[in-house]
This record gives structure tokens, sequence and C-alpha cells, in this order.
């Protein structure tokens, strides 16, 4: 039988209790891990839409160009404060009626973020707007964290165009390749499976690819690309970072050629 001193065996406590505990913190701390609404404050004041939520949550953001034939919902980065694309939003959107709507606990919403409430929140969105405007065509823009929403909105309704920026297959599986020596496939709740969303969505996709992202591997993009039951449409920026500028030359062009046919 081997000698083990008691130090050694002390230290391999150590060193387990150490790794139990920094698991049980990224489970009981992963909403604040994920998600950063505190970068996006806006007034209510500011903004000039609400949606009322059945468990008493108000949605709060813009809309731009109301008198524009069709519809195109956008969902924002984790950071990203969508009141500023207000002044871009008809050149990068043509021909729709664009709604910026914060998720719950960013910009000027209620509420707290959870995968769950920002898939059902995003139903409720499309649906507020098939309601009054039956006949207009529904885009959808998902950036990062919103490429997650999107995904899980196109997996449920009929979504007329599919714009996914900087997307990824699974945020398990991006922060398996940020985290590896920790467990996060098993700790994980929010785990936004695009890939599993979009398995049945046929319509057309455009995917922004940044082959720098240091935020979503850009494999996680192409595992996405590769999942989806159509080849999508891929601009690939092989030198972008994950943060890029919509009004890039190549971005703008391709969207507005996607979106408007």
């Amino acid at each position: 039988m081997a000698f083990r001193s008691p130090r050694m065996v002390a230290t391999a406590v150590t060193l387990i209790g150490i790794y139990g505990l920094l698991c049980l913190l990224l489970f009981l701390q992963q909403s604040s891990l994920i998600y950063m609404p505190q970068y996006t404050r806006a007034r209510v004041s500011e903004t000039d839409f609400e949606l009322p939520r059945a468990d008493g949550v108000i949605l709060r953001g813009w809309l731009v160009a109301p008198d524009q034939p069709d519809v195109l919902l956008y969902f924002g980065g984790n950071a990203e404060q969508i009141g500023h694309l207000r002044a871009d939003a008809l050149a990068l959107f043509p021909g729709h009626a664009v709604f910026l709507v914060a998720y719950r606990g960013y910009g000027a919403s209620d509420g707290r973020p959870d995968e769950a409430s920002l898939g059902a929140d995003a139903i409720a969105l499309y649906d507020h707007v098939r309601t009054r405007r039956p006949q207009a065509r529904i885009a959808v823009v998902g950036r990062s964290l919103g490429s997650g929403v999107a995904a899980f909105l196109a997996g449920q309704r009929d979504v007329d165009r599919l714009v996914l920026v900087t997307p990824f297959d699974s945020m398990t599986e991006v922060a398996a390749h940020h985290y590896p020596w920790l467990p996060v496939r098993w700790l994980l709740r929010e785990r936004y499976e695009s890939a599993r969303h979009l398995a049945g969505h046929s319509g057309p996709v455009l995917v922004v690819r940044a082959g720098r992202d240091s935020i979503v591997p850009a494999a996680r993009t192409d595992a996405l690309a590769a999942a989806l039951p159509v080849p999508p449409r891929i601009l690939d920026l092989p030198d972008a970072d994950h943060n890029v500028d919509l009004r890039n030359p190549a971005i703008l062009a391709s969207l507005r050629a996607f979106l408007t046919r």
C-alpha cells in the first residue's frame, strides 16, 4: 500500500473542496456571469414603446420607421445599448419597421433576465406585431446572446428572414470552450441550444461569422451553420472580433441584399 502523508491528504482534500466550491459558485451565480444588463440602462422617458407581459413585467424599447411595409424584430447582444441603433436602423434594415425592445432587466424594461423568460417575451413580441400587422412579413435579427433568442423564436413562429450575427450552436458549448476544466455541461441552466431550436427551420438564414471572435469561437458559429437543415448564407469576416460594427460596409451590403430580396 502506497504511503500517503497527512499533509498530502489534507492538500488533496483542500483542492477537491476548492474545485467543488468553484462548481457551486458557477451553478449559483451563472445568471450574473451570463447577463450584463448594467451596461444598457435607459430611462423610461427615453423609450417610445411598451409591451406589458402577463407576469406584470413591462418591456420597453423603440420603434423605428413604423410606416414601412414589413417588420423586423431586433434582439441585441448581451451588453448592447440597442437604442443606439435608432439612427441607423432604416439604413441597416430597409423596408422594415424596426422593433428594438430591451430584454427584461435591460434598458428600461422591468424584471430579471433568464432564458425561458426571454424566449417567452420574444414570442409575445412577435404575436403582438402579427396581431396588429397580419399581412406584414416579419424578419428577425439576433446578435450574440440575441442570436439564441432569435433562434428560439424562429423555431416557434413563421419568420420570413433570419439574420444571426456572431451566433453559436449552444451556449453550453461556448462555456465549455472557455472553462474546459469545469463540468459546465452539467452545471448550466441557461443553455440556449440554437442548433436544436433551428432543426426544423427551413427559411432563409444569413450568418455573420467573425473569424477572430474571442467570445463566441468561430468554431461554434461553424457548428451552428453546419447543423441548419438548409445551408445558410455566410458572411465571413476573417479578421473581425466579436463586436462587429453593423455599419461595416460588407455587413451593410449583405443585410440590404438579404432583407430587400
